[in-house]
């Protein structure tokens, strides 16, 4: 079992605009977090990216859309679907990899939007549905990868 810690959360209000740190958020069985512009999307409605993508690339949490940031999995984008993560008080369900796209860059005003997308190639973090919800999820909870889940 790897276990890490959440180090930022944040919430998409609309789409365009800069994400809103907060320090808890609670899930929607079936969606994402409540507050966000993600809440009812099925497969891409919780981002998790680990903070080495963004120090690597000298970005803050929330550069990435991402609605949590985590430290202590480097390798979360390739966790394999159906794979659980545990944070805080939401369980979540890893979809698959998140595809990068020219339109992050664009956000970030980058010299080369196309260039800056190639570079998120495998990093962009895990699109994940929540499927359990006991409480909030803070900056500073546990998170813990579980085994995927077997029918």
């Amino acid at each position: 079992m790897v276990s890490a810690k959440v180090v930022s959360l944040q919430l998409h209000r609309e789409r365009g605009t800069r994400p809103m740190s907060v320090n808890a958020v609670v899930g929607r069985v079936g969606g994402g977090v409540e507050g966000d512009s993600h809440v009812a999307k099925a497969t891409r409605a919780v981002l998790v990216v680990d903070r080495s993508t963004l120090d690597d690339l000298g970005l803050a949490p929330g550069d990435l859309r991402e609605q949590i940031t985590i430290e202590g999995v480097r390798d979360v984008t390739t966790l394999s679907p159906g794979t659980r993560m545990r944070v805080g008080g939401l369980t979540l369900q890893v979809n698959g990899p998140c595809a990068p796209c020219t339109h992050i860059g664009e956000l970030l005003e980058v010299d080369d939007p196309e260039v800056f997308r190639l570079s998120l190639e495998g990093r962009r973090g895990a699109a994940c549905t929540v499927v359990e919800v006991s409480g909030f999820a803070r900056i500073g909870d546990r998170v813990e990868i579980l085994a995927p889940v077997t029918a």
